[in-house]
This record gives structure tokens, C-alpha cells and sequence, in this order.
């Protein structure tokens, strides 16, 4: 199998990824759930998700639709379409799967998870971020991990504007 095949494998839809959450459970994997609209892939969004997959077996991670981050974030968001952000987050070497989600919140998409650990940037507190009541009710935890200070898409969006 070639890399680019291998990359695409990470990338599920529902039904796929209902059968590879089956597999991962007969294996005993544990699984940490972050989400995002990731729109430009940048190094403070590698160490945070880094530090996710250290948490755990399997990172999987849900990303924004394009019209989940224009609802989100304007008219004039993703700057990238979402095939090309899921290929991108596929192709770490760290990540095990991404999976679009169209709705606001990531909400749905956790309770088909079932995660046993939630991740989310240090900017929420874990009795605020979507899914808590999930993730806790079957015993898991929900972590806040600190963003690296002076990356993020908007602070780069700003420094292209300026210049």
C-alpha cells in the first residue's frame, strides 16, 4: 500500500468509523477525542495534538465542515476546503483517524465515541467543553492542554493583513 492510501485510511465517515471503534474495543485501545476546523495546519496545532495522542492509544479527531466553520468563523473561513484539512491531519504520523462533523458543536459526534478522554485547548474550562457530561458519565477524563503561546490561524491571518 502506498503512503497517500495509507493517509486516506484515516479518514472515516459514520458507518466506517462505527466498525473501526468495534475493532479498537476488541483490542482494548483507548481513545482520545479533540476537534476542530484546523484551517491552517500550523506548529501550535502539532503541539497540541501531539500532546493529545501521548494521552492515549488513538487520537481521533473530529474537524469542522466547511459550512460548520463558516457558521463558526465568517463568510471567509476555511481558507482551506475540509478534504484538504483531513489530509493533512491524516498524514500525522500521530493521528488515527479523523472524521468530518457538519453541526455546531462536536457533540453528537463524542456520544458515538464514546472517548475515554476528551481533549481541548487550556482556553475552556473541562466542565465547559461539549461532551463533559459524556465523557464522565462512562468514567472518562476531560483534559485542558496548554496552547503554544503566538501560533494560531488568526495571529497568522493577522500577520499576512499586516504585511
Amino acid at each position: 500500500m502506498n503512503n497517500l492510501d495509507q493517509i486516506q485510511e484515516k479518514i472515516f465517515n459514520h458507518p466506517s468509523l462505527k466498525e473501526q471503534l468495534n475493532r479498537w474495543a476488541e483490542q482494548q485501545k483507548k481513545i482520545v477525542f479533540t476537534n476542530g476546523c484546523f484551517d491552517l495546519l500550523h506548529r501550535g496545532h502539532i503541539d497540541y495534538l501531539s500532546k493529545a495522542a501521548d494521552l492515549a492509544d488513538v487520537l481521533l479527531i473530529g474537524v469542522n465542515t466547511d459550512a460548520s466553520v463558516q457558521r463558526l468563523k465568517g463568510k471567509n473561513r476555511p481558507l482551506q476546503d475540509e478534504q484538504s484539512r483531513l489530509i493533512l491531519l491524516a498524514s500525522l504520523s500521530f493521528v488515527g483517524a479523523v472524521i468530518l462533523f457538519d453541526e455546531d458543536t462536536p457533540y453528537d459526534l463524542i456520544q458515538l465515541v464514546q472517548p475515554d478522554i476528551l481533549v481541548k485547548g487550556a482556553d475552556y474550562k473541562a466542565e465547559d467543553i461539549v461532551g463533559y457530561d459524556i465523557v464522565m458519565a462512562k468514567g472518562g477524563q476531560v483534559i485542558t492542554l496548554p496552547f503554544l503561546p503566538g501560533y494560531s490561524t488568526t495571529a497568522i491571518e493577522t500577520k499576512i493583513k499586516q504585511s
